[in-house]
């Protein structure tokens, strides 16, 4: 296979998983040993193809955001290493793409960040490590559920081995009140503890040997990472007290904090730093910032 052909393969793949990127992100994702004019040129080849498409968002800058049309995702969704993965709610439209526009690619900017730091280090990640929007039920009430922003899942190499590491993201661009933002740590805390009732058992006694769902589907129930932007220093301030009273003074929450590492940072200080660097605020009342890893 080409290496055009693989760019341009690879950005489908990415736009599907990722529901849209801007030129730059597709190149720091894909080809950032590359100019930006290479990939230009591919994407306007899927475009002339009817794979994919842009919307050119207003001043300033007047970036382009790329999507795939319902073309190009009916295509790639039977790839394999997409295979598996839902279909991404997204109408493949420009009107659709502009509303969704500035949290989608705020939640990406996040991804970049873990992105070029695992490259820095040597660790394993990859574009498709990041799967947004991950979906999972909290009781057995069909629409009781908690929804993160993404899922991380990253492997790094250590003296000791290599570890895994899984996390569950939510980007906070200040559209939402702290308050609402803390309450987040009582759905995790109940995700934590949900174990369904399996069919044919009347009661929660009658299903202690059950597992907690989570186990179906991670051996170690990830950490909760907090990344917070669109805010000053004081406002930043702010929402880590606010998360900070939520998980001491709400037992649901005070149990998540006790079992599962959380963390809370400044999206600025990812990209300017590294995730791994010492940015993280522990909401388990550890005194000192650290890496997301030591959290």
């Amino acid at each position: 296979m080409s290496t055009d052909t693989t760019f341009a393969q690879q950005a489908m793949t990415v736009l599907y998983q990722h529901r849209m990127a801007t030129l730059a992100q597709l190149n720091r994702m894909l080809a950032p040993e590359r100019s930006s004019e290479w990939p230009r040129k591919k994407m306007n080849e899927l475009r002339a193809q009817g794979l994919a498409d842009h919307v050119t968002m207003p001043l300033p800058g007047r970036t382009r955001v790329w999507y795939l049309t319902d073309y190009g995702r009916s295509i790639a969704a039977d790839w394999p290493e997409l295979r598996g993965r839902p279909f991404p709610p997204v109408a493949a439209d420009p009107l659709a793409v502009r509303l969704r526009t500035a949290h989608t690619l705020t939640v990406l900017r996040a991804h970049l960040a873990f992105l070029e730091d695992a490259r820095h280090r040597g660790d394993e990640y990859g574009p498709l490590d990041w799967i947004p929007e991950k979906y999972h039920k909290v009781t057995d009430q069909r629409d009781d559920a908690v929804i993160a922003d993404a899922l991380l899942r990253y492997t790094a190499t250590t003296s000791s081995g290599r570890v895994q590491y899984r996390a569950f993201v939510e980007v906070d661009r200040a559209t939402m009140s702290s308050e609402r933002l803390a309450a987040k740590l009582i759905g995790y805390a109940r995700f934590l503890d949900y174990t369904p009732i399996p069919p044919g058992r009347r009661s929660a006694v009658q299903s202690q040997s059950a597992l907690p769902l989570w186990q179906k589907e991670y051996p170690k129930f990830p950490r909760v990472l907090f990344v917070l932007t669109n805010i000053g220093h004081t406002g930043l301030l702010n929402r880590i007290k606010d998360l900070k009273s939520m998980a001491s003074g709400h037992p649901l929450a005070a149990h998540l904090v006790r079992q599962v590492p959380v963390g809370v940072a400044r999206l600025e200080d990812l990209e300017d730093h590294g995730p791994s660097a010492s940015v993280w605020t522990c909401l388990d009342g550890r005194p000192q910032p650290c890496g997301w890893t030591d959290l």
